[in-house]
Order: structure tokens, then sequence, then C-alpha cells
């Protein structure tokens, strides 16, 4: 939260009077229109946008226009009150949103800021792996469930929901976690077989709850992601006991959320006084599914100075190459990786970005078409000049994000997960003279082989024991929720062929 000093030096600029910031996160009340980005469904409102996850025509619900948003009242608040704002603005056909978001947050992160950050050499680290499953996906998937259980009873619906994710790695657990035993809704979460870290996968397997199931795909994650795709496709229509929502990022409820971080880490900078209100702030991100870094675009949409924002690659640089070429081409291997989070070759998110810098449905349902029959799309000239005016690109392979945590942690004591180390990597190319912030987007506990290899350790044993190795040579505590998957029974073992996945669904 900001101080009393920081706020009375932009007094003339940020309203520091309560009574307006409470009047401020409850205004509302109107309904919004949602639109496909592919232009072949009628509009809906903000509530039916998070029931659906997908729009009908296969394309994703954005806001026909951004609302108006007073930004620096934003910044005076908590990040829980952040949230409520932004969320009440843009979810406005969702009631009692202050008491979903501390539903959502409270007492669920190991700080009361949810996403803190932190000062490291030249950078700023942004933490976004503080919450209940050490992953970025947490802001999220803490809010999502409540936002449809909302929406389910604001549009007076009794039929169960069924939760459909491909997850590629990340967000499964963190969905689990979420919708375990939440009443009306179930959950299954589809994750690549071999495709994902050991930890990752424990903390799947062994999830508990009466409404949940977890089923690897033989295949990658991009089998997984296109499969449940071609479900809600297949099922559109159909008379099911269900109905069926994402948890994925191709939800808006999903991706909203994630808005607030950005503000949060503007407001911790200004109140270091790093910057001055109104000073541009860059982002490097690492991202797969372009989700996490099309909320900081959205960020910028609402106001938020935020200058450019970097888009880091794994050695799967399909987007890298997107955004310095404009041609997009999945025809490629997908390589594992020690960043599996970044192993994707169809980049959904990616299609939102297209529909706001065009605002073309008709465009982005061509290009689509492209990727799907012919497997690559090119974007027109004007479009990629647009694009790269808001977005830089790098990618970074195995050899250098090793190199790179292990310079960062022995020349600043900062231990970073793999798909960090990434980021920072593609910073160090980027600096310009805008304050760089790095997201950090998991612990480096999830994938304690890469990292203790990083920093020069011994990586024989199970994961475990390197978990505990890399705790003793560190004294970097492993979070809670780590540490209590030692010795958890599997509970789904289920691996099935990707073209059995509708079949799953129906027999679950």
């Amino acid at each position: 939260m900001l101080t009393e000093n920081a706020i009375e030096t932009n007094r003339n600029c940020i309203p520091s009077n309560p009574r307006f910031f409470v009047h401020f996160t409850l205004a509302g009340g109107i309904n919004m229109d949602y639109i496909s980005t592919r232009g072949g469904c009628p509009a809906v409102d903000s509530a039916q946008a998070v029931l659906s996850g997908l729009a009908p025509d296969g394309g994703l619900y954005m806001p026909k226009v951004f609302p108006a948003f007073d930004w620096k009242a934003c910044l005076v608040g908590t990040s829980q009150q952040m949230s409520t704002a932004i969320l009440s603005a843009l979810l406005p056909d969702i009631p009692r949103m202050e008491t979903l978001v501390r539903r959502a947050y409270t007492g669920k992160f190991e700080t009361e800021d949810l996403t803190p950050t932190v000062a490291v050499g030249p950078f700023q680290v942004l933490e976004l792996f503080r919450g209940p499953t050490s992953a970025f996906k947490d802001v999220a998937l803490s809010m999502l469930p409540q936002l449809l259980t909302a929406a389910k009873e604001e549009k007076g619906i009794t039929k169960e929901i069924r939760i459909l994710t491909a997850t590629s790695g990340d967000t499964g657990k963190a969905a689990l976690v979420g919708f375990q035993d939440v009443p009306g809704v179930s959950i299954q979460v589809f994750y690549p077989q071999g495709g994902v870290s050991q930890v990752q996968r424990a903390q799947m397997v062994t999830q508990e709850g009466g409404n949940v199931s977890v089923c690897a795909v033989e295949g990658n994650f991009d089998d997984a992601q296109t499969g449940v795709k071609q479900i809600f496709t297949a099922f559109q229509g159909k008379e099911l006991p269900f109905l069926l929502s994402s948890a994925n990022s191709i939800n808006i409820g999903r991706l909203a959320p994630q808005i607030m971080y950005y503000f949060r880490c503007y407001a911790d900078l200004l109140n270091r006084k790093v910057i001055a209100l109104g000073d541009p702030v860059d982002f490097c991100v690492p991202t797969g599914n372009f989700g996490d870094i099309l909320a900081g675009y959205f960020a910028k949409k609402l106001g938020l100075p935020v200058g450019r924002l970097i888009c880091a690659s794994n050695a799967n640089n399909v987007l890298t190459e997107f955004l310095t070429t404009g041609r997009y081409d999945r025809r490629r291997p997908l390589h594992k990786t020690t960043s599996p989070s970044m192993d994707i070759l169809v980049s959904s998110n990616l299609e939102r970005l297209l529909y706001l810098l065009s605002g073309d449905q008709a465009l982005v349902a061509s290009l689509m078409e492209d990727l799907s029959q012919k497997g690559y799309y090119q974007v027109p000239e004007e479009l990629l000049g647009a694009i790269q005016k808001e977005f830089g690109a790098g990618c970074c392979d195995d050899e250098t994000a090793k190199a790179t945590i292990g310079k960062v942690y022995k020349e600043q004591g900062y231990l970073m997960d793999p798909h960090t180390a990434c980021a920072w990597a593609v910073a160090e190319t980027h600096r310009g003279n805008a304050p760089m912030v790095v997201l950090s987007t998991a612990s480096p506990y999830k994938f304690s082989s890469a990292v203790l290899s990083a920093i020069g350790g011994d990586v024989s044993g199970s994961e475990f024991e390197r978990m505990d190795r890399l705790q003793a040579l560190t004294g970097v505590p492993i979070p809670a929720n780590l540490r209590s998957l030692r010795g958890k029974p599997e509970l789904h073992t289920d691996v099935i062929p990707k073209e059995q996945m509708p079949e799953y669904v129906l027999g679950r």
C-alpha cells in the first residue's frame, strides 16, 4: 500500500480520501458487452462471458470497449482493493465483487500484498509465486471460482458446471485447489504425459476433492489444449448433464484478475521512489500462452503507464519469431525444456491481441482458420507495426537459463526458477531508460533439479531429496505446499490418447 508520504508527494494526482476509493471500487451497475474475437456470435454480458469461457464460434471473449477507469485512484489501497476496482470495471455484471475478492485471497498468500516486488541488481522482480501452489496462476485461479459461482447465481443456473482445463504444469494444480469441493462445480484437468516437472505432476496427481479429476494425455501441451478447445466446439448446442466452462486463460474470468499485479508493482515502485507518478515502466514476462503478458497490456488499456512489454520465450520460440516477423508458424518440433510451462506452440491469447490492435474480427477469424488448416499465418505489415510498437521479444535456451540462474545467485544472492531466468536473460538485451520489471512466475522449488544444477549442487536422488539439498545449500525455505507433497498417495493415474478426451469428459 502507498505510504502517507508517497500519497502526500502525489496529492495533486492521486485521491487519498478513503471514501472516494470505496465509492470508486464499488461503482458500476451497468452491463458491458463482450464480443467474440471472430465475430461469429452475438454479444453477451460479462457474467455470461465468464460462464461460457470460449465463445460459440471458437473465438475468445473481449470487452467491446474498455471502460473508463481512474488508474490513479486504483493505486491507493491494498492489493485486494486494487483487484476489486479492476474487476468491478471489467466484469460489472457480477455483483458483490468486494466480497468475492476477500473470499478469494484472504489468508491464502504468504503476504497481504499478494505479489511483492523486490529489487535485485539492475532489475525489479515481481514475485508471483507467493500463493497456495507457488505459481503465478494462483492470483487468477483463486479468483475464478468466486467469479464463476457468482455468475452462475446471477444467471439463475442450477445445472452443474464442468470446468475443462489443459495445463503445461502450473494452471492444473492452481485450478484444482481453487475449485476443490466448490458446490455445483466439477473440474477435469488434462496434462501432457511426461511434459511437466516431477513436482508439478505430484501436485496434480495427489489432489484431493470429490469434484476433481486429473488425466495425462499422450502428446504435448498443444495436443491437450487443442483437445479441450475441440470439445467445446463439438459439444456446442448439445444437451449435456453439465455446462462447460474453462479455467484456462481463454476465459476472461481467468485473465482479468492478473491485471492487478501490474498495478500492485507500479504502486510499490512509486512508494519506494523508484519512479514518479506517470513514469513508464517496462515489464519482461516469461510466457508461452501469452495470457500473463496480455494482462499487462490490459493494464495499459486501463491507463497504467506501462512502457514496453517484452515477451520472453524458451527454445520454443514461436512467439519470438512472430513478434519479429509477423509470421506465426506452429509447424515445428516442440522442445522439452527446463521451463515446461512455456513448452507451447499455439498461444491462445495472442488471438485477443490481434483483435485489439486490428479491430477486425473477420481478419482474426481468417488468421485463426489459416493456423488451424495450414499451421501458420502472416499478419499484414500495418498490424505487425502496431504490435511491435507495444511489444518486444527474445528467447533463451536451457543453457542460457542455467547460466543465468547461477550468475544471479552468485552475484545477487537471489534464487530463481528457469522461467524467471528466461525473462531475466531476455530483459538484459532490452534494457532502456525505463525501470525494467522481471516477472517471476514460479518458486525455484518447483524445478529444483534444474535450479540445483545451475548453482553447482548435487542432483542425485529423488525430487524431494533435491529439494532438501537446495534448501540446505541456499537457506531459501521450501514452500509449505510443496514440502507437504512428500509421501502423499497418487489419486489420479489415468493416461489416455488425445483422441479419447471427449469420451473421457462424457464418461466422468
